[in-house]
């Protein structure tokens, strides 16, 4: 008896992985291409009657259209299939907000596509950016009710299975539009073998990251942060601050909270997202707005 192509097996045999031990509805998000195609194929394969979703972020002209064939091709795989709209402001943040706001509505867990290169691409951009481990940790495998069965896959893998399977990919325009930093990024790594050493950095940083955060408590008393190691003084600031503000910090905003720890002489307070300020007064950092 003969199995299925080399790339079809690879693409079930992560989603096999990854279903092992989940209970309830499963939903793979399908953009229409070949990664989140080759995935909702194996998704179909592994656990029949499961669903997809298509979100159509409004973008582009003709995003419809694309929504709708994406839709077709995972009904005719035997999936469930339904198409999200919504729209948003320009951007990668702005459509990628648009999306997991979509996303967040649907039952049980979601599948992601996000590839091998997927991980090096985002390790990359964090290295760019002066990041700390956590971002140049990458992407989990399993975030919450999120689950990206394909990082250890190659993307020219999930495009071999589309094409094993008769499917047909939608070609982003944006993936060739060098005003992306994510696109210039992918167009350097196209010219270097370093996809492979990348998402092996995520996966020990990451390993590492949560080492450091399971250490970490929030704190706001000046004389105990001090006395904290750097790496988690920054984790433990970053924790209380969000607890204040109840939105996420960047780099700079704990860089500034370390000021105000590390290197006190009297400076004002500390802005945070949302309109809250940070000072410190009489030995403790004080939040209000």
């Amino acid at each position: 008896m003969t199995g299925p192509p080399p790339a079809t097996a690879a693409v079930r045999l992560a989603v096999r992985r990854s279903l092992a031990g989940l209970e309830g509805p499963v939903t793979a998000a399908v953009s229409g291409g070949a990664d989140s195609l080759a995935l909702a194929a194996a998704l179909a394969f592994e656990r029949p009657g499961s669903g997809a979703v298509i979100v159509d972020h409004g973008l582009q002209p003709g995003s419809d259209e694309v929504a709708v064939k994406a839709a077709r091709q995972c009904a005719g795989l035997g999936l469930a299939a339904r198409v999200l709209t919504g729209s948003s402001e320009p951007g990668e943040a702005a459509a990628r907000a648009l999306r997991y706001s979509l996303l967040d509505q649907v039952d049980g867990a979601v599948l992601l596509g996000h590839t091998r290169d997927d991980q090096a691409e985002t390790v990359l951009l964090g290295l760019l950016r002066g990041s700390g481990a956590r971002a140049l940790s990458g992407m989990a495998p399993v975030r919450g009710r999120y689950r990206r069965p394909l990082l250890d896959l190659a993307r020219a893998t999930t495009r071999q299975a589309c094409l094993e399977a008769g499917l047909e990919p939608w070609e982003d325009p944006h993936n060739d539009d060098p005003s992306y930093t994510r696109v210039q990024v992918r167009q350097l790594l196209a010219g270097l073998d370093l996809a492979d050493g990348l998402a092996r950095s995520a996966r020990l940083l990451r390993e590492d990251a949560d080492a450091l955060d399971a250490l970490a408590l929030p704190e706001d008393d000046v004389r105990r942060l001090a006395a904290m190691p750097p790496a988690l003084r920054s984790r433990s600031l970053k924790l209380w601050a969000e607890g204040q503000c109840g939105q996420a910090l960047t780099s700079a905003h704990v860089d500034a909270l370390r000021a105000l720890v590390e290197d006190w002489k009297g400076q004002g307070p500390v802005a945070l997202p949302g309109g809250g300020r940070v000072s410190r007064q009489q030995g403790r950092l004080a939040f209000g707005q």
